[in-house]
């Protein structure tokens, strides 16, 4: 049984800091900033890809050409490594542990505190998906299938349910009801 609990977070809010510079670097690079293009990132490596120098002309992000030491964490909200020695994982995952800070190792479920999910995102419907780290294959085949059945006109539809949102009176739980009614129609399509 999948006990994850799902939790979108506010990137630009915090500060990530990635360890690892090479492809693995690049991809969860590349999927902080697909989600949160405003993230406040640090990426830690002696050897950096081009294609990471360039992200950082566009994004707010730090690069550090240097190998990994504990003092990259001071300041660090989350920390996602991707290197390729697994000494210096295990060494980042001990020592977020000891400062408390999140952190995922990629590849290495049993060192994570999380995972990074494979997202479906049209528009401002965001959905996460997890497969409590056995397949990233399989999230990644399901959020093809999920990108191709989700109509393309559901931001018009978030958005008048959001101004009807607005509009309604009462408390909490009257406005819960009344769009609880309002949206089973989705059940019966």
């Amino acid at each position: 049984m999948n006990t994850l609990f799902p939790i979108f977070l506010k990137l630009e809010q915090l500060h990530t800091l990635i360890v690892g510079g090479g492809n693995v670097g690049l991809e969860k690079l590349e999927a902080v900033l697909r989600n949160s293009p405003l993230a406040k990132v640090t990426l830690v490596a002696p050897e950096i890809r081009e294609e990471i120098q360039m992200m950082a002309k566009s994004h707010n992000l730090t690069l550090v050409f240097e190998k990994y030491d504990s003092k990259h964490l001071d300041g660090i909200d989350l920390v996602i490594a991707g290197t390729d020695d697994k000494a210096v994982n295990l060494q980042i995952q001990m020592d977020c542990k000891a400062r408390k800070i999140l952190v995922n190792i990629a590849d290495t479920p049993d060192l994570c505190d999380f995972y990074l999910s494979s997202v479906v995102q049209k528009d401002d419907l965001k959905i996460a998906i997890s497969t409590n780290g056995k397949s990233p294959t399989f999230a990644k085949r399901f959020r093809e299938i999920l990108e191709d059945i989700l109509p393309d006109n559901l931001q018009e539809t978030l958005d008048n349910l959001q101004a009807i949102r607005n509009k309604l009176k009462g408390d909490f739980q009257d406005k819960v009801q009344k769009l609880n009614e309002i949206t089973k129609v989705m059940r019966n399509q």
